[in-house]
């Protein structure tokens, strides 16, 4: 007799095979902490006391930094590997942050809509299966005028030539997130209405 598996535990799986991780290297994770996380609460100006979201967060290297740097009303990290949301959990616990750590999938977020003001990913996005439905969450759990924070192709190709190579993310399926600053390897885009794009374009 086959055992019968939760319909969130066939999803975590599905997911699971459709990404294949990253190793944890110590000394990217160091360069991120101090160097890159800074660099881009700076370049993006990202505001504080703001509802914040990062997809795809690992082992939680930039909560603490978020939670240092950006002082948010609510911060939580969300990622599809069991493993590293324990030690997600772990470091915001050694670093003292107030953070919530979620396991899931970016395609089928666990929030409801409009729960954040601002959402950042650190390449997520293009290395999933199915990029389209993982935007399309990103802009529903986006308030009005919230912003998504995603590294660019150049960023990607600089920091994984061949994994990320020819990738691009499906933008036209989500109008609604309007392109708003770009600083070479970063790019933030506004959730305006469908109204206001169709309006605009």
């Amino acid at each position: 007799m086959s055992a019968i598996l939760p319909l969130t535990a066939v999803r975590t799986a599905a997911a699971e095979r459709e990404y294949q991780p990253f190793p944890n290297i110590a000394r990217r994770n160091s360069t991120q902490e101090r160097i890159e996380v800074p660099a881009l609460v700076h370049l993006m100006s990202l505001p504080s006391g703001v509802r914040m979201l990062e997809v795809g967060c690992g082992r939680g290297i930039a909560l603490p930094v978020f939670a240092r740097l950006c002082r948010p009303s609510r911060l939580a990290g969300l990622d599809v590997e069991h493993a590293v949301v324990a030690e997600a959990r772990d470091r915001m616990r050694a670093h003292g942050a107030a953070g919530e750590i979620f396991e899931g999938d970016v395609r089928d977020l666990p929030f409801p809509d409009a729960s954040f003001d601002v959402v950042v990913d650190f390449g997520t996005c293009y290395h999933i299966a199915r990029p389209d439905a993982a935007l399309r969450e990103i802009a529903r759990v986006l308030a009005p005028g919230g912003r998504f924070v995603s590294e660019t192709p150049l960023s990607q190709l600089l920091s994984h030539p061949i994994r990320s190579f020819g990738r691009r993310l499906p933008w036209a399926v989500v109008p609604e997130l309007v392109p708003a600053r770009h600083r070479g390897l970063w790019s933030s885009r506004i959730k305006t209405s469908q109204a206001r794009v169709a309006c605009v374009g």
